[in-house]
Formats: structure tokens, sequence, C-alpha cells
């Protein structure tokens, strides 16, 4: 670090050409953006009475996942990539990829955690896998191959850019390193409500946004809820807004049931969804 007329110069973290790099992906990508507010009141008054009830923070992170799994898995067509034969490829498996914050370089930097076949597991099993990679991030696959991306970065961005439009035309290996969905949770940084917008170089990607308290008419009557800003961006190229539609709406019917959480089974989850 140096000082140079009342200001620091340090080095660009080397790591931070990821980021670029993905920002350089998506820029090829037509994004739609869909904005919505989703009511979670019940399922923070049932993580709160898990909490009361046997002293753990059940992850708000990992209920949300359990929610996407399920409606992904019922709306397939919203994970799809095109190979280099101009197919397109469905994946029956639904793998996020999400955030964790971690330390590269004395840095902190948010290490990308592929979660597998979240449309097959319990909020539980997401729950301990999360809180594992939070508690040992060097655990996680994308963290051991860390000495591989080094070398990685070194080549030149145009060469970069030409392995990552490879690899996105390659779905089975574009699944392997980096999940078929992408989920960023950038409220739990803030207060208050607010969407996050951003860039993803996925086919659907998810960005959670901040929890405020609303009046909402329930039934009738206006009731104070505590209210989710969601962002979901979907690759127009591949999903229309139809089956954009069906996804977003069956999405949020299972975070205000509150889907997955004890008390909660999967049997009880709202009976006009369609799954298959």
């Amino acid at each position: 670090m140096k000082k140079h007329n009342g200001c620091e110069i340090v080095p660009f973290p080397r790591i931070r050409q990821f980021i670029m790099d993905s920002g350089r992906l998506a820029h090829h990508k037509h994004t739609i953006h869909g904005l919505i507010e989703v009511d979670v009141t019940t399922a923070r008054q049932r993580i709160r009475a898990n909490k009361e009830k046997t002293g753990e923070s059940l992850s708000f992170t990992a209920f949300i996942l359990t929610c996407l799994g399920r409606a992904v898995g019922a709306n397939k067509c919203v994970q799809a990539y095109r190979n280099w034969r101009n197919q397109l490829v469905i994946f029956d498996d639904v793998d996020v990829v999400t955030f964790v914050e971690v330390e590269v370089e004395g840095r902190q930097f948010p290490l990308g955690h592929v979660l597998r076949a979240v449309n097959r597991r319990t909020c539980r099993e997401l729950h301990d896998e999360i809180r594992a990679v939070q508690a040992r991030p060097e655990q996680s696959p994308n963290a051991r191959r860390w000495h591989v991306a080094r070398w990685f970065l070194l080549l030149p961005a145009f060469m970069r850019g030409i392995i990552y439009r490879v690899i996105n035309r390659n779905p089975q290996v574009w699944k392997q390193q980096v999940g078929t969905v992408s989920l960023t949770t950038v409220g739990m940084f803030g207060t208050g409500g607010g969407w996050g917008m951003g860039f993803s170089a996925h086919t659907l990607g998810i960005i959670l946004g901040g929890i405020s308290q609303k009046p909402v008419v329930i039934e009738g009557r206006i009731e104070i809820r505590e209210c989710l800003s969601l962002t979901v961006d979907f690759d127009h190229d591949i999903v229309d807004g139809a089956p954009a539609a069906r996804f977003m709406r069956q999405f949020k019917e299972l975070i205000e049931s509150g889907y997955g959480l004890p008390d909660q089974s999967p049997e009880s989850a709202p009976q006009r969804m369609v799954f298959q």
C-alpha cells in the first residue's frame, strides 16, 4: 500500500477478474428482469419458532433454496442451456450456485459454492451444507480449485473470454463448474426493503433484496407483514414470458407458504400448483 496525494494506492485484486469476466459473458445475453415482493411473514415466524424451541437459527437462504429447487424442478425450461449444435439441454437436477464471503489474498471476496440437486433435498440438508461452507470455506470445491484459477487469470482477457464461451456452449461442463441457476443474497448486508439489480451469466438468476414491513390486505383486512424484495433474471433468448411467469408464481407461493420449514410437509404445498 502506498500513500500519494491524500489517497491510498493498492494493487487491483487478481481474483476480481472473475467478476469482470462474468460481466462480459452476461453482456451477450438478452436479460429480462422481474421485480416482485414476497410475503415472508409465515416463513420467518417458523424460523423464529424453531430457534425458540431448539436454540438453532435455520438458514433463511436454505429455505429460499428449498423453494427455488421445487419451483425450478416444476418448470425445468427456466434452467435450459443452448449447446454448440443449437439444441436446448434441459437438466433434471437443479444445481444452484450461491456465494459465501471469504478472504482471498488478504481481501474479502464472494466465493461461489454450488449446491447440487437442490430440487431433491430438504431444507435441513441445505442448511447443514451452507453452515459447513461458512465455517470452513476452504472445503468448497471452488476454493480447492483456487490454485488452478491463479494460472487461469494470467491469460489475456480475450483468451479467457473464448474459454468461457466454449464452456457456456457445453451445458454439462457449465453445470459442473457453476451450476444451472444462480442465487445472490445482497439483502443480508443491509436493513429495510430494496431490490438488487445485477448481471447473471446463467439462464435464471435470483437476487434476494431487503425485507421490510408493509401493510398488506389479508382476507379484506389490513395487516403489517414482512415483505422480501426479490429480483428474478431470465435469459430471454431461452425463456419466454409465460414460462417465466408460471415459475415466478409458483416460487412466490412456495415462499409465502413456508414450504419445507418445520410444521410444513411437502404435501401441504399450495394445491393449485402443478408439479412434474
